[in-house]
């Protein structure tokens, strides 16, 4: 169990280490993902040599068993062939691998029990690191969200305490607003200007057209009333 506790501990190292420099959040989490899976590999090679170790034995454990049946086979039939001490030797041997395997089986259960708990921690800290590697884009960006509203919040701070920069601004409306006002007036007062300009030419010409009618129309009647005195005069004489 001492790779996972090493494990643990790297890992714990690496993230104090990140975290005292104040590096970047994003580069922090790609980093400990990264620093994650080394130590993961090195783990599984660990637990890899603990499975072998356990194969070993098991190994050994199965060619004892092996051996000590094929030592009684060779014993009864030195028995059936009347050779009795062949079969004391067999069984001898026999009893040699039996002894040998019964010492072997604590070994190869214990080291079993012992590759299957590192099999379920080892699939513990895959899924942790699975588990940190789904949030790690969640977490990327939730640090850049208070990035910017950190940076957000500094400028309204800043804009806040200099009160000067607001002043002149509402200056430069106001001026803005003068100088439209005054345009709008000179607008209408130029308007006015040739409203009354119009108004006085067509007074103009409706007074002289006016006065042109009636005079030509006193012509007019002037005129007829010396031709009725000229005709009178005529008959007259």
């Amino acid at each position: 169990m001492g790779i996972f506790d090493r494990f643990k501990r790297v890992v714990s190292s690496n993230i104090n280490d990140l975290i005292n420099k104040a590096e970047n959040p994003e580069k922090m989490l790609n980093q400990l993902i990264i620093d994650m899976n080394q130590q993961m590999v090195e783990s599984k090679k660990a637990v890899a040599m603990a499975i072998a170790d356990e194969k070993k034995i098991e190994r050994e454990l199965l060619e004892q068993k092996r051996q000590a049946d094929e030592w009684e086979r060779k014993a009864v039939m030195a028995v059936k062939a009347g050779r009795d001490d062949l079969a004391k030797e067999a069984l001898l041997r026999k009893q040699e691998a039996e002894n040998y395997y019964n010492q072997l089986r604590p070994q190869w259960e214990s080291q079993k029990a012992a590759v299957e708990k590192l099999k379920e921690t080892l699939r513990m800290l895959q899924n942790k690191i699975d588990e940190a590697s789904r949030k790690k884009n969640i977490l990327i960006a939730r640090a850049k969200r208070a990035e910017a509203q950190e940076k957000i919040q500094k400028t309204l701070t800043s804009m806040a305490g200099n009160t000067s920069a607001f002043e002149t601004f509402d200056r430069m409306a106001k001026k803005v607003d003068e100088i439209e006002a005054r345009a709008e007036a000179n607008g209408e007062l130029a308007n006015l200007s040739v409203s009354s300009s119009l108004e006085n030419e067509f007074a103009k010409l409706e007074s002289s057209g006016t006065g042109a009618d009636l005079m030509l129309e006193e012509l007019k009647r002037k005129m007829v009333g010396d031709g009725s005195e000229a005709g009178s005069a005529q008959g007259q004489s």
